[in-house]
């Protein structure tokens, strides 16, 4: 039963086979090896994207951070919804790795933004000539902190206000996978058919070890971000490794069929909670993860029967017992019908 975050699951055995796989005989380092060339290729065709400029690292606050870098100056500001993982949870490495680009942070139901309320933000500055900061990129987290999820019409909204004013679009992808089984739509639809100009393609909270894609639909941004890569110490020797973990991803459609799973077992999550007197879900969740309220004697026997999650606030552990405690759960491609079920009786008591 543990359901604290995706990152906590396993690396899928199709991955660990080709990481051994891998691991048999040479190559060369740094990309220049057979197995990325071919991770890249794999990469443009999932988005039907064939002059993409694809690169591998491994970890999303690094592929958020140098892609932003690339995309701004440091005398600017990205705009981004008030919950998003690059202002909540990366520690100020956009800051750090664009030089001093600062976050704008543009409010909006469900953790997300609306094109009106961008509009209202990318307004709001170049206001003070060279005394304020310019306008930067936009950035979309998608599925988003929350479990929530911009739709194609949503993305087009924002997409085209921000191309009002000339300003490039990212997508923090870290759980792109579950959103795309969410849409039902191609990865192409989700990102450049709707107006986003660099992805942040997430692996690793979908059973993958450590790596994640980036990629650009325009190439002219390849030259700068491998000197940034390189520079901000995130150009793999061994690189190999990145690229046999994205092969296998992709292979046969893997990351799909792991996105659905976790979909899934977080959908009879939802609906379980929603049959259980006392509970109140705070947000609908539209991917694979839950923000929910119960009380703190459900959280006390939940916890002492040995289940994982975060309580967002408060001591579960002392208290009134009747208390609501807000409670976050993440589900991942190797959570079973049997964890979610026995969770939920548990909960009821």
């Amino acid at each position: 039963m543990n359901f604290a975050s995706d990152n906590t699951g396993p690396v899928h055995p199709n991955v660990m086979a080709a990481l051994n796989a891998a691991n048999m005989g040479y190559a060369l380092p740094y990309g220049a090896d057979d197995a990325t060339a071919q991770a890249v290729q794999d990469i443009r065709d999932v988005f039907e994207a064939p002059e993409a400029a694809v690169y591998l690292v491994s970890l999303g606050t690094a592929a958020n951070s140098l892609i932003l870098a690339t995309l701004s100056q440091p005398w600017e500001t990205v705009f981004c919804h008030t919950v998003a993982h690059i202002h909540e949870d990366e520690c100020n490495a956009p800051e750090f790795y664009t030089g001093g680009t600062k976050l704008t942070l543009v409010p909006g139901d469900d953790a997300k933004m609306t094109a009106q309320s961008l509009r209202k933000s990318i307004l709001a500055e170049e206001t003070r000539g060279v005394h304020g900061p310019q306008r930067g990129p936009v950035s979309l987290t998608q599925a988003t902190e929350r479990g929530t999820i911009y739709s194609l019409a949503e993305i087009q909204e924002i997409s085209a206000t921000a191309k009002d004013f000339g300003l490039p679009v990212h997508m923090d992808g870290a759980r792109f996978a579950n959103a795309l089984q969410t849409l039902g739509c191609s990865a192409a639809q989700m990102t450049w058919k709707s107006g986003v100009d660099a992805v942040t393609f997430g692996g690793t909270k979908n059973g993958l070890m450590a790596v994640e894609a980036v990629v650009f639909f325009d190439p002219k941004h390849a030259w700068e971000f491998e000197l940034r890569r390189k520079r901000g110490a995130h150009l793999f020797s061994k690189h190999r490794f990145l690229a046999a973990q994205m092969q296998a991803y992709l292979a046969g459609d893997l990351w799909l069929d792991m996105a659905e799973k976790s979909n899934t077992a977080c959908a009879r999550l939802a609906q379980g909670l929603k049959q259980t007197p006392g509970v109140v879900l705070d947000f609908e969740p539209q991917a694979n993860i839950i923000f929910a309220q119960w009380s703190r004697a459900a959280h006390q026997r939940l916890h002492a029967a040995g289940a994982k999650y975060y309580v967002m606030a408060g001591d579960h552990t002392t208290g009134p017992a009747d208390e609501l405690l807000p409670a976050r759960l993440v589900t991942d491609w190797s959570a079973s019908p049997e964890d979610v079920d026995r969770f939920l009786e548990i909960l009821r008591g």
